[in-house]
């Protein structure tokens, strides 16, 4: 399998550990990434200007077909965001033909051939769960956690077609593989406040807060994420707090704890 590895800009400037981990784990499985001059996915813009957002989403999507790539990225909200850029400009003629101006003054085009993978759709659909548990030597007997879905990944389900976005089990699945046991808490398909960080930083708070203590209250031991935005979103609530705190994890620093890879190899 090769990909084109999208990191986006959150995982290269806060959290170089989820791309150590990530390519640590897909090389075992002979996964082969190829790294693009990407840009910026589009979410920021996409409040704001549709076109933006979509010129900026489909110069990412048009650098990958002309390499004759698939994207695969670990962060949810730029999976999301590409495959909303996908849907936007397959159902809005006259947006595409802004888009395909735009990207034919830099000498690109997209016909629409590129497919966008999240990290876990890859590890549990096309590498497939048997041969994750069939890697595992050290397995995580034992440990209770958490399975931090994240929101851009499941909803609107149509668009991203990750999981079934009201009772989604895709990711209690790749814990079980890794030898871990998944808990059942309430807030696991909550938001996990960090879009809204912003824009209300004391909401965004309450809602980290309330998961983590959900979390908590559920057995968890540790808190397993594949979102940047997510992952960083509990770190940075719990620095420096007093209140009750829980670890939280990369699930490939999960996997690749469970494979046996070098704790270093995992930015741990």
């Amino acid at each position: 399998m090769k990909y084109a590895l999208f990191l986006g800009c959150k995982i290269p400037s806060a959290l170089p550990a989820y791309e150590a981990s990530s390519r640590a784990v897909l090389a075992h499985f002979g996964v082969t990434l190829v790294d693009l001059e990407f840009n910026c996915c589009g979410y920021p813009a996409r409040n704001f200007n549709r076109y933006a957002f979509a010129a900026a989403a489909a110069r990412n999507l048009a650098l990958a077909e002309r390499a004759g790539l698939d994207i695969l990225t670990p962060c949810m909200c730029c999976f999301g965001t590409l495959r909303h850029a996908i849907r936007f400009l397959g159902e809005d003629a006259e947006l595409r033909s802004r888009v395909s101006e735009a990207l034919a003054a830099e000498g690109y085009a997209w016909s629409g051939k590129t497919e966008v993978e999240h990290l876990l759709t890859v590890l549990a659909r096309k590498i497939g769960v048997d041969s994750l548990a069939a890697a595992v030597r050290s397995p995580r007997t034992g440990l209770r956690v958490a399975a931090q879905y994240g929101c851009h990944a499941l909803r609107p389900g149509n668009v991203t077609r990750f999981d079934n976005p009201m009772a989604p089990t895709m990711f209690e699945t790749l814990i079980r593989a890794a030898g871990a046991t998944p808990v059942d808490w309430p807030r696991r398909l909550d938001c996990c406040g960090d879009p809204l960080h912003q824009a209300n930083t004391p909401l965004s708070g309450r809602m980290t807060r309330a998961k983590i203590a959900d979390a908590l209250e559920s057995g968890a031991e540790v808190i397993c994420t594949a979102c940047p935005h997510c992952h960083l979103r509990f770190d940075a609530v719990q620095a420096g707090s007093s209140d009750a705190s829980i670890r939280t994890l990369l699930y490939t620093q999960l996997l690749g704890l469970a494979m046996g890879l070098p704790a270093d190899f995992l930015g741990l």
